[in-house]
């Protein structure tokens, strides 16, 4: 009888289809010779003998690629502005600065695939007419870092990088930028900056990085993601290519699954798979029989997105349509024992600490909001914060400088959305319906204790009454609502509410 763990593995397997991870977990990531036996250097080689820059940008742009960062932008049409940009010097950057919390899809595609982001940037430089590239990688990821830089000490030594590639007479070489761990500086101007020596700030559009990016010289800039996907279009051909995924876009997404599921980590679906199919078919649906609540896409810029959505395609127009996006590829899943309220609060949160300052909508603005998420969760909210919060929340969106404070107010315009009537409860009853924020919640001991006085040990304020044997009582002013007690309980006599 087959094992029943490696069927529900082979099922996780099996739904997904594998591009940009191809190689991941295949391949030793520090030999180049094992890249080359699976069709490594060949895209390149290709790129250089036969399509020239003007074949290369044309398959690209045939094949629909769209940026993997976020906001979905051709990849072709912004190569095909590089190689049209005026002026001797150019540069490609790769974006690894991948700072979404709970999101590792570049990280696992740099420690097991690096030759797949140095063949495409090295690509990607030949057909705009670049000689330099720099890869922008957290500091946070040691091992992605090492082995990035064996790749690349590896592909000079082949002559992949370097002077004269393929005897062409086209010469490009890549350097590593390590990131200080601002979330910011995955905006591209924030980056550049941050490159350049300066302290990483976005500075306004126009111009585009396409025009003046890198020490004011033309600059592509693509992220991880977006780059693994180039060797294997160039290699079989945009047509390959495009007939994977949606009319719109093309291709596969890697998301990092994660939160209320049973099968966490890294998917690769073709894109316009609906939502359900991920959350139930590849993740195995929710732990222990709780019920769906929402999920969030798009890491602390996304939106929540709740059940009456879950057959939704994730493609970048429709998640947008509901409020959400597909940011760079973060899927948080929730269940019914999660507060809304404190989910838009503790994304919020990170987006405030990650705020460069430098624009007064995302530097008050946040702040305001996250202060009424506070004012909400502590029971001292009123309904006109609500609709503060809608109206503010747009007015960010719309005034600030760089895309970080123009989505920063999605996980709270998205939950006002749907779960106002969580938001209602906080305000109006003074109770959170999933029993998370602690200033609003009561803790009672029930007919099922047994006086057993494990509750009253572990209390730190001394708040619990009652003698061996009998019922015990919780005195409500004094308890600090710590959660002790129910957790010490060995009957499950005491409840919140």
């Amino acid at each position: 009888m087959e094992n029943k763990h490696s069927i529900l593995e082979m099922d996780y397997i099996e739904r997904q289809e594998r591009i940009a991870l191809k190689n991941c977990g295949l391949i030793d990531p520090e030999r180049i010779e094992e890249y080359i036996r699976y069709e490594g250097y060949q895209a390149l080689a290709k790129a250089i003998l036969k399509l020239g820059p003007e074949g290369v940008i044309e398959e690209i742009e045939a094949s629909g690629l769209r940026g993997r960062g976020g906001a979905g932008f051709p990849t072709g049409r912004k190569w095909r502005s590089g190689y049209l940009a005026k002026g001797g010097e150019k540069f490609i950057i790769c974006n690894a600065d991948e700072g979404d919390p709970g999101a590792f899809m570049d990280r696992s595609i740099l420690e097991g695939d690096p030759h797949s982001v140095i063949e495409a940037m090295t690509i990607a430089g030949y057909a705009i007419g670049a000689s330099k590239g720099f890869i922008y990688v957290r500091a946070e990821y040691p091992i992605a870092v090492k082995r990035l830089q064996i790749a690349i000490d590896q592909a000079h030594g082949m002559g992949f990088l370097g002077r004269d590639i393929f005897g062409s007479g086209f010469e490009f070489d890549i350097e590593l930028r390590l990131g200080a761990g601002a979330f910011v500086c995955g905006e591209a101007k924030a980056l550049i900056a941050s490159i350049e020596g300066k302290r990483g700030m976005p500075t306004p559009k126009p111009p585009r990085t396409n025009d003046k990016g890198l020490w004011g010289k033309p600059t592509i800039l693509n992220n991880v993601e977006t780059f693994a996907n180039v060797p294997p279009i160039i290699r079989k051909g945009s047509g390959w290519y495009a007939g994977i995924g949606s009319e719109k876009s093309k291709g596969t997404k890697v998301f990092a699954l994660g939160g209320k599921i049973n099968r966490t980590g890294l998917v690769e679906i073709p894109i316009g798979t609906p939502l359900r199919e991920v959350i139930y078919d590849i993740g195995g649906g929710i732990p222990d029989n709780k019920k769906f609540k929402a999920v969030q896409t798009g890491g602390p810029s996304g939106g929540c997105i709740p059940k009456e959505h879950l057959d939704v395609k994730i493609d970048y127009e429709s998640l947008q349509e509901i409020g959400s996006m597909m940011g760079s590829g973060g899927m948080i899943v929730m269940d019914e024992d999660n507060c809304m309220v404190d989910i838009a609060r503790f994304f919020l949160e990170f987006s405030v600490e990650e705020s460069c300052g430098k624009c007064t909508p995302c530097r008050e603005g946040t702040k305001k909001m996250l202060s009424i998420l506070d004012k909400i969760a502590s029971g001292e909210g009123v309904m006109e914060d609500l609709d503060y919060l809608q109206s503010l929340g747009n007015v960010i969106k719309e005034t600030s400088l760089c895309g970080l404070g123009k989505t920063a107010p999605n996980p709270v315009l998205s939950t006002l959305k749907y779960f106002r009537d969580e938001y209602e409860a906080h305000v109006k009853d003074k109770t959170c319906p999933a029993g998370v924020c602690q200033a609003l919640l009561e803790y009672y001991i029930t007919e099922k204790c047994i006086g057993c006085g494990a509750c009253k040990r572990v209390c730190p304020v001394n708040c619990i009454s009652g003698e061996k044997k009998q019922l015990h009582t919780i005195d409500p002013v004094a308890c600090i609502r710590c959660g002790a007690c129910q957790e010490a309980c060995p009957v499950d006599a005491i409840i919140k509410r």
